[in-house]
């Protein structure tokens, strides 16, 4: 059985990765992952504000303009909500280098253009194999349109991409107005990649206190759904390598991504919950299912399920929207 794919041009010994996470954060950690057998291990992202935030105070000590700084730091977050400083990042990036010999991606995340898209170049000296963009973004203002919206996330990308040697992956959110569109469109700016999907969290409102209540839930199994069906819409007619992140949870979720055009697959959710041996026991059911189902390697099952055999995906899709909808009735 080959289970060995190629996901940004980096050879893997199979799907399975480890996604952006606390998981990386202990380098213990990371090694009992790679024993468990993770094909590579994506690190926690740094933040934009993080670094603008190090950067002014920075400038504060060096310069001792502190009403410039105290006006300029109250957008930012405090540095004390970060899981890792900079350097500190840099640090465990070079750690986890030199303890496994699978491939570390770092993950920057981002909004606007700005020297902070110069540490790319630093995470790329520390020993990264390759780079997560993560463009996490709600847009809210109303004067600001989809295409400028689009053109300035290109920039974006354009920018880390012309700065770096090693290969781009670019994190985005199912929320574009025409998805396959913006994919190839960020096949022109030389990325190597696409992860499908950031998991935007969702404010609920507490209506005593009358405040948000922010809480980061875990996924399940159902949020692979959506991924699905982007993989198979977009698969077919891009030569970037895809990322599934979000809602797989056992074998037969990951056999699912690789069927809808998946090169590589992240999980995260389940690994917090389970621990490293998780990965194990997904890696050895899915091996079990593709000898069981006589497939002879990962290639062969990639895409089998993708939309490349339908004339007008669209179409497909709107007939499957409406027989499900037609078919439904109330119980009486």
């Amino acid at each position: 059985m080959n289970l060995s794919t190629s996901y940004l041009g980096l050879s893997l010994s199979h799907p399975l990765i480890v996604g952006a996470s606390p998981l990386a954060d202990e380098l213990d950690s990371v090694k009992k992952l790679v024993d468990a057998g993770a094909a590579a291990v994506v690190m926690r992202s740094l933040f934009e504000e993080q670094l603008q935030q190090e950067s002014l105070a920075a400038l504060k000590h060096l310069d001792g303009h502190s009403d410039f700084y105290a006006e300029a730091t109250s957008y930012f977050p405090s540095t004390d909500v970060f899981a890792l400083r900079a350097e500190a990042y840099l640090n465990q990036l070079r750690r986890i280098r030199d303890a496994v010999s699978v491939p570390v991606i770092a993950s920057l995340n981002g909004t606007t253009l700005g020297g902070w898209l110069d540490y790319a170049q630093q995470l790329e000296q520390a020993g990264a194999s390759a780079l997560e963009l993560n463009l996490y973004s709600l847009p809210s203002s109303p004067l600001q349109s989809a295409s400028d919206i689009e053109q300035a996330q290109l920039q974006i990308i354009t920018q880390v991409q012309s700065s770096v040697k090693i290969p781009v992956a670019v994190k985005l959110s199912p929320f574009y107005t025409s998805l396959p569109h913006f994919v190839a469109d960020i096949a022109k700016t030389g990325a190597r990649g696409v992860v499908l999907f950031n998991r935007f969290y969702q404010p609920d409102i507490d209506i005593e206190a009358l405040e948000n209540q922010l809480e980061l839930h875990l996924s399940d199994s159902s949020e692979l759904l959506l991924r699905l069906r982007w993989l198979a819409i977009v698969s077919p007619r891009t030569e970037l390598s895809l990322a599934c992140s979000g809602g797989v949870h056992c074998a037969t979720d990951a056999i699912k991504a690789l069927m809808a055009g998946a090169h590589a697959v992240q999980m995260v959710s389940t690994l917090l919950r389970h621990g490293p041996q998780q990965l194990r026991k997904i890696l050895d059911e899915m091996t079990h299912w593709l000898v069981q189902h006589e497939y002879s390697s990962i290639a062969q099952l990639r895409g089998s399920m993708n939309h490349a055999r339908s004339p007008s995906p669209a179409a497909y899709e709107r007939a499957n929207y409406i027989r499900l909808l037609s078919s439904f009735h109330t119980e009486r």
